[in-house]
């Protein structure tokens, strides 16, 4: 199993599970790949908290992930080893390629050592799962995933554990995509995907367990709005416990539980076909 659940050992481990990263096969790092990640706390350029419960945690090191993959057309790859990164979600995959060139990939759904990944933008490849196409070439019924809003712009959407997006329909110029949220949009068929599922799926049923695995990723305590006064968090003042009537909101005031953030303003709005379902408010418009 790739959990593993602790034994109760402590208060600690009651609840605590670990990732046991079975697909894992590379234990180092390529270091030509590596660069430094400093840490800004949540804070801007002036030195001011722009983000709260932001802090601390172990270092990193940056790996460099190839998202465009563009210049690595025709070039058959070989995955050298999947490995974890501590950024984010997924494991990622070294590749090599033919001319001796290494990038890192983001490792899909049953890539292991020794398979070919291939990137295109024409039909000179097979949609096997790793290579790197033209929504205008993938079959429809995949799943695809590190998917380009702009043709040339890298991958952007579905890059977490787990994540995949359905490519059900292609007309005209553009391609249509189930989204993981369920919204269904429209990419430009000249954009690229990954074809397969993002690996590490496992990574949704790892519990922390304890407070100090969450300070050792770099998230610290967040003070509750309700406990602030009522200059500092819409939900604060009053006298005793109280939230004033109104829905969970966070301190600029964007709803907590499913609130849409969405500028509605955007060009891209007119791509969305059908809005994502909010558990708390239903249907977004």
């Amino acid at each position: 199993m790739a959990i593993r659940v602790y034994k109760p050992t402590s208060a600690g481990r009651r609840n605590a599970s670990v990732n046991l990263n079975e697909e894992v096969t590379k234990k180092t790092s390529e270091k030509s790949l590596l660069s430094p990640r400093p840490r800004k706390g949540g804070r801007n350029h002036q030195g001011k908290i722009t983000v709260r419960g932001r802090g601390g945690g172990a270092k990193r090191m940056y790996r460099q992930i190839d998202f465009k993959r563009r210049d690595r057309d025709g070039i058959e790859g070989t995955v050298i080893g999947i490995e974890y990164d501590p950024n984010r979600t997924c494991h990622i995959a070294l590749i090599q390629y033919a001319d001796g060139v290494k990038r890192y990939i983001l490792a899909p759904v049953g890539l292991t050592d020794g398979d070919k990944v291939m990137s295109s933008s024409t039909e000179s490849i097979e949609p096997t799962s790793g290579s790197m196409m033209s929504l205008r070439f993938i079959p429809s019924g995949m799943n695809v995933h590190c998917i380009e809003l702009l043709p040339g712009a890298g991958g952007k959407l579905c890059r977490s554990a787990g994540s995949s997006a359905r490519l059900t329909n292609k007309e005209g110029k553009y391609a249509t995509l189930v989204m993981p949220s369920g919204e269904t949009r429209r990419v430009l068929i000249d954009c690229r995907a990954t074809v397969g599922q993002v690996g590490n799926t496992d990574h949704q049923n790892r519990r922390l367990g304890k407070a100090g695995i969450s300070r050792h990723l770099g998230r610290r305590p967040k003070t509750r709005g309700v406990a602030m006064s009522h200059h500092a968090h819409p939900m604060g003042g009053g006298d005793g416990r109280s939230k004033g009537g109104r829905a969970p909101v966070s301190k600029s005031g964007t709803f907590s539980k499913g609130g849409g953030t969405r500028d509605r303003k955007k060009p891209s709005q007119d791509l969305i076909i059908r809005r994502r379902k909010s558990k708390r408010y239903g249907q977004l418009k």
